[in-house]
């Protein structure tokens, strides 16, 4: 006889999990407590699904931090390759963008799920959707539905019931203290790839809140990274911002305060760039001076003078170093209800080789429960894909196990 298994959380791990798990044979049901699964999947997909990405694997498989060492076997499960390999196989064709994220052609989400549930319908995977998991009764797992409560016994277990970022969608971290409640080890969750405050003034956030910084380059401890942000109220947001959130939020962890620095003329060296200062005419305006030596737009020049009351103070040395240099500092991150992803969750000591809970055998844990991040990009899809397959392979060996 099959053997069952129960999949809480009908997100990208889970459903992936699903489709291994159906393949081997194993009776599949998936629980979701939204009336639809794929959720959040399908809201990163209209800005066009982001699904991986291509560069050099060497480097790709260096983007996950601190788990690092324990991810790059699992990564092998599901390459940035075999995933695109994946989408075609559901009559989704990727396309690889000038930034080396990968795309599905139609820039969209929908179509890739719909062929996806309907290949696991075809498997004889069951989907149950308002089926809110909320704990454990010795073996059993209770929900809470439209019909009441109900338990439900299963051979095996796999939890992917994501992060704590848009709540709304699914994510909202219930999980926790079920799980702590049994004893097992759970890292603090923490906004990732999310914006900060930065406390501009009410003048400076009521003119430009909204508007792009384009062709900046950013430093912290994550390195330099050039691209744009965006102003936001009060604050600055944006992929160039979620490069470097992690080293933000870790900084003010540590010590109260964090500086992201910014090149705004990245195409210009510090003395050439001087020596055209030195040329204006300082009759002119300030913001005149800075369009005609160093090109920068309004947005740019404001931000000089938020950061830097007394800039058009400074001689030509002084302001184009500040302009190569400038340190934005920035006061929290903004409340992890809007992040993109989580740091935190279930701690990887947890956890056994094959994914499994080491207190409670036979519950297995994937995706962004886990504690691991990875910056946008195509990195985050590609470990909840590649934890959901490894998932599913340690339960399959559980099961194995358990009938001899």
């Amino acid at each position: 006889m099959p053997k069952s298994v129960a999949i809480i959380g009908g997100g990208p791990a889970g459903l992936m999990a699903a489709e291994h798990l159906a393949g081997k044979g194993h009776r599949v049901t998936v629980y979701d407590a939204m009336p639809t699964v794929g959720r959040k999947f399908l809201l990163a997909g209209k800005s066009g699904l982001n699904i991986t990405h291509a560069e050099d694997y060497a480097r790709f498989v260096t983007r996950y931090g601190a788990a690092n060492d324990r991810l790059r076997p699992v990564l092998d499960l599901m390459t940035p390759e075999a995933i695109r390999v994946w989408a075609a196989g559901l009559g989704t064709e990727t396309f690889i963008g000038t930034s080396g994220r990968v795309f599905p052609k139609v820039m969209k989400a929908s179509p890739l799920l719909r062929a996806w549930l309907k290949r696991l319908e075809g498997m004889g995977v069951t989907i149950l959707t308002r089926h809110r998991w909320t704990g454990f009764d010795g073996g059993a797992l209770i929900f809470d539905t439209p019909e009441g409560q109900k338990q439900i016994t299963s051979d095996a277990t796999l939890l992917a019931l994501g992060g704590a970022s848009w709540p709304k969608l699914g994510s909202d971290a219930a999980w926790v203290p079920l799980l702590e409640a049994e004893g097992i080890g759970i890292a603090p969750l923490r906004p990732a790839n999310c914006g900060f405050d930065c406390d501009f003034s009410e003048s400076f956030d009521t003119r430009f809140s909204g508007q792009p910084v384009k062709s900046v380059k950013a430093s912290s401890a994550a390195g330099t990274t050039q691209g744009e942000f965006v102003i936001s109220r009060r604050g600055i947001e944006g992929s160039l911002i979620y490069a470097h959130s992690a080293a933000l939020r870790d900084g003010l962890d540590r010590d109260g305060q964090a500086a992201l620095i910014l090149d705004l003329a990245p195409g210009r060296t510090e003395e050439k760039l001087a020596a055209d200062l030195a040329r204006q005419d300082r009759k002119a305006s300030f913001s005149t001076r800075l369009k005609k030596a160093a090109n920068l737009d309004g947005v740019k020049v404001a931000l000089l003078r938020e950061v830097h009351p007394e800039a058009n103070q400074l001689d030509a040395n002084g302001l184009s170093s500040l302009i190569k240099a400038l340190p934005l500092p920035v006061k929290r991150p903004r409340p992890i209800a809007e992040a993109i992803s989580t740091a935190g969750g279930v701690a990887l000591a947890a956890i056994d080789a094959d994914f499994m809970l080491k207190k409670r055998p036979g519950t297995f844990v994937s995706g962004e429960m886990l504690d691991w991040e990875a910056p946008t990009g195509g990195y985050l899809l590609t470990a909840c894909f590649a934890t959901g397959i490894a998932a599913a392979n340690g339960i399959d060996r559980w099961l194995q196990a358990s009938k001899a």
